[in-house]
């Protein structure tokens, strides 16, 4: 059944709002768009809300729709794999239910399941994604809107097979008959069709296929752009022409957040090593994507990761990276289905780096700690200095520290464990251990994800430290029950000192998290006072107090900072200067509300937000006095700048209630007029539209400039008194205002505000 999926969804939101459901219209046709726009967060909140809520309402297509999309998020731009494949082939099933079966989305979900395979293992699940795909393809028309989706991921599991011939022929057959049953071809058909005929070995024909398809519309047109300029670069590479290869190359600082883009770029840096830059950041950075496939269980992209990761650090030079990287590929084969021909690059990359001629340290082998030491931090070769320092790893202390801090800082601290637990552990008495290799190994245990471990170190430390040990685990995995009751019991063993100190930031941290500020405060104070604390421990005390309203505190904190205070004693409710507060909202994504800060770690929201959000003006913010961006250095940058800082909790609602209003832009001076009415009120309004919001001329239907935003009234003034303060500033408008909802509150005028929001199509 072909359906056009676009239709439906248009169709499916008017009978939404029909019904009364505009909140789940909306949200229906927002899915896509931030699949598309990467408001992952967003959508992660949303799509499962949206599914749940068709459920209930027994709209089983809408439920296949929102699943569908929230899946696609996850396995398109973010590449996920095993972690998805599970709801890859629950949707499956879902989707072959009697009651969904001829929704339009259905021929999508045998897609989705393929891609998800793809994501695993491409090659290990061809066979299976043939198999599926093909039965899909055979119950959609070469003119169907999910034809190029399903023929796309079909070439794609021919080139997986081996077949890249068979590939080619199939991507022809599939875009002719596209084309002669009236379909556009998508830019996706395309790149596959040019993967096809590169991996055929014809790669001036797959430039000029590309070429070809430049103009074509994309699925994803916001990711088009530079996947397009990945996919050329790594044509133009593998045809050796490097420079323009280069040229063509997205930066890294853009494929950085498309993890679907990786190995394709990696493989087109693979082979431009003499035209790019070949540095320990490149190397960091792809171990961290490596980190990220790991998790993801995205098993063959890891292992492609770490041959071509491993044969860069060959050309800089870096023999042990290579050879890390070497062991770790041949660790993930097991986990792939099938592993032809890995083996044998593994063997290659190990012979590679055993070709590399070493790099000379920089000084005698027992200077070389005071050589790291004095080394410049910005210029400094981290993969060089571990090179550097591997023959006294292990054996010498100071130098196994500096090792294996710098191995866990290039993303392989699993290796620094190893050496460390053998220099702390095996070789010496961790019962006796300095305290600063307590620390070290604890901290290298905790980044390497070895908790087990972690565990059976504490067991072998004196009380203090073995409970110090384990409070800093269960923080860094946000178990706070268990971070404080940890940190107690390393203070009630005794803890002193650099233990002691720990402990208490730890008890704190962890009573600010489970809501008694009080207490937290109370706890740093007594470390303030005692002069062994920092800076950053009277900030973090002054934030707790402010949250506990604990006023003498916080003006204590102030002065110890030399910050001065107006007032001498009770709220500090002071105007100092506009910030940005960071909220989050509901659904998962996050909000900058202008606010005056009204002193050391407050602020008061200063614009009205939409009904039905947590907040609104006039609330006051706890906010953490941390900027979350830096001050721009250049002065004309500074001008007008306001800083951002994170809400941490609210303080104080303001009870301020927002109304919607909505219409004709008036003009220049009535507009002007109508602010200066509401500021003489200290009704907060905001308009939320932009340049582009019109609306249609009720008798002509010309588009007329819109605006629409929110005012804020505080609890003590009655809707009915905003109505008439509304109706009395716009009666002279050329065009009416609508405030439809503060009109049905009040029960004035509503069928006036009903025909203005119809006539207008508001």
């Amino acid at each position: 059944m072909d359906v056009d999926i676009w239709a439906w969804v248009a169709d499916t939101q008017r009978q939404l709002h029909e019904a009364g459901d505009t909140g789940l219209a909306i949200a229906l046709g927002d899915l896509p768009a931030q699949a598309f726009e990467g408001r992952y967060s967003q959508l992660d909140v949303m799509a499962p809300a949206v599914a749940q809520q068709a459920g209930t309402l027994e709209r089983p297509w809408l439920e296949l729709f929102a699943r569908y999309w929230h899946l696609v998020s996850r396995i398109g731009d973010r590449a996920q794999g095993t972690v998805a494949l599970g709801d890859a082939e629950a949707l499956a099933e879902f989707a072959a239910r009697e009651d969904v079966k001829d929704c339009p989305s259905v021929p999508a979900a045998a897609e989705a399941l393929a891609l998800t395979q793809a994501n695993v293992d491409g090659p290990g699940y061809a066979a299976e994604r043939l198999a599926a795909l093909g039965a899909a393809l055979e119950g959609v028309s070469a003119g169907s809107p999910a034809f190029c989706g399903l023929a796309g991921q079909y070439v794609a599991a021919l080139i997986d097979a081996g077949e890249s011939e068979q590939a080619v022929t199939y991507y022809e057959s599939a875009v002719a008959g596209h084309r002669g049953a009236g379909g556009q071809v998508s830019w996706e058909l395309a790149a596959m069709g040019v993967r096809a005929l590169l991996a055929a070995g014809r790669a001036e024909e797959a430039l000029a296929e590309l070429d070809s398809a430049k103009e074509f519309p994309a699925d994803d047109p916001v990711a088009k752009d530079h996947r397009e300029g990945v996919l050329r670069a790594l044509v133009l590479a593998t045809a050796g022409r490097s420079a323009e290869a280069l040229e063509a190359l997205p930066d890294l600082d853009v494929v950085g957040d498309h993890p679907r883009d990786w190995v394709e770029w990696a493989h087109v840096v693979g082979r431009l090593d003499q035209v790019i830059s070949n540095t320990w950041q490149l190397g960091r950075v792809m171990r961290q994507w490596m980190t990220y496939f790991e998790t993801m269980g995205v098993h063959r992209g890891r292992v492609e990761l770490a041959l071509i990761s491993g044969h860069l650090a060959v050309k800089r030079q870096i023999a042990w990276q290579a050879n890390v990287l070497a062991d770790l590929a041949e660790s993930w084969l097991g986990a792939l289905r099938v592993t032809d021909g890995l083996p044998e690059r593994v063997a290659e990359l190990r012979a590679a780096a055993a070709a590399v001629t070493p790099l000379p340290a920089p000084g005698p082998q027992d200077e070389l700690v005071e050589y790291f030491d004095a080394a410049d931090g910005h210029n400094a070769d981290p993969e060089r200095w571990v090179g550097w320092l591997w023959p006294l790893s292990g054996t010498d202390l100071p130098a196994t520290r500096r090792h294996t801090t710098t191995l866990s800082f290039l993303g392989y601290a699993p290796v620094g464990a190893d050496i460390l637990w053998k220099a702390v552990v095996e070789d010496g008495d961790p019962a006796t251990a300095e305290e600063q290799d307590v620390a070290y190994l604890t901290g290298v245990l905790i980044e390497a994800g070895q908790d087990e471990r972690l565990e059976r170190f504490a067991a072998m430390l004196p009380a203090p430290a073995a409970h110090l040990a384990l409070s800093r685990l269960h923080r860094a995995r946000e178990r706070w029950e268990e971070t404080s009751a940890e940190a107690e019991r390393s203070l009630e063993a005794g803890a002193e000192g650099i233990t002691a100190l720990e402990a208490r930031r730890l008890l704190a941290g962890a009573a600010q998290q489970l809501g008694d500020n009080a207490k937290g405060a109370a706890i740093l104070r007594e470390l303030v006072e005692s002069e062994a604390g920092e800076e950053e421990d009277v900030w973090r005390m002054i934030v707790m107090a402010t949250a506990a309203e604990d006023w003498p505190l916080v003006r204590a904190g102030a002065a110890k900072l030399g910050m001065p205070i107006a007032s001498d004693e009770g709220p500090i409710e002071e105007e100092w200067h506009l910030v940005r507060v960071v909220l989050p909202v509901s659904d998962g994504s996050r909000r900058e509300v202008l606010s005056v800060r009204t002193g050391p770690a407050t602020a008061r929201l200063l614009i009205p937000q939409p009904r039905g959000m947590d907040y609104n003006a006039g609330d006051v913010f706890v906010i953490d006095p941390r900027p979350l961006e830096p001050v721009p250095d250049d002065a004309e940058a500074q001008e007008g700048y306001v800083i951002p800082f994170a809400g941490v909790s609210m303080l104080r609602p303001g009870g301020f209630t927002s109304w919607f209003f909505d219409g004709a832009a008036p003009s220049e001076e009535d507009w002007t007029e109508f602010n200066e009415v509401m500021a003489e009120r200290g009704w907060p309004m905001w308009v939320y539209s932009d340049d582009n919001y019109t609306i249609a001329h009720p008798s002509t239907g010309e588009r007329l400039q819109g605006v629409y935003g929110w005012i804020a009234v505080p609890p003590q003034v009655d809707p009915a008194e905003l109505d008439a303060v509304l109706d009395d500033a716009t009666e002279r408008w050329s065009h009416p205002m609508a405030w439809l909802d503060l009109a049905r509150a009040v029960g004035v005028e509503v069928e006036r505000h009903e025909r203005i929001v119809k006539e207008y199509g508001l």
